[in-house]
């Protein structure tokens, strides 16, 4: 499993710390710091069967600023989160055939 992870974020933080209370057996990935690719947001998307709108995160500025209310390809939406990966949901919980996005942090379960 793997969890991509912002540390500034409480949500994230909880995400983490439940998912250390059900398992060991994880990566942790800081998106901020190593940035996320195409492939990992193509899986992130396939995992959990959403459309890249739905992992973006509304409420950041550079969505309100530039994005709202404009429609964007799914190559697009990728292209974009790729390049603004504060715009991610968080936290995000990849498992081996299906991924969550895990706030609240019980969502992880589904992956168990």
């Amino acid at each position: 499993m793997k969890i991509f992870h912002n540390p500034r974020c409480k949500h994230s933080r909880a995400g983490l710390d439940y998912l250390k209370s059900k398992t060991d057996s994880f990566e942790v990935r800081e998106y901020l710091k190593e940035p996320i690719t195409t492939d990992e947001l193509k899986e992130i998307l396939l995992k959990t069967n959403l459309d890249p709108l739905a992992i973006v995160r509304p409420q950041e500025d550079y969505f309100k600023k530039f994005l709202k209310g404009k429609n964007f390809t799914n190559d697009e939406w990728i292209r974009i989160i790729k390049e603004n990966p504060k715009l991610l949901q968080r936290p995000i919980v990849v498992g081996k055939l299906k991924a969550v996005l895990a706030n609240p942090p019980e969502e992880i379960d589904k992956l168990m």
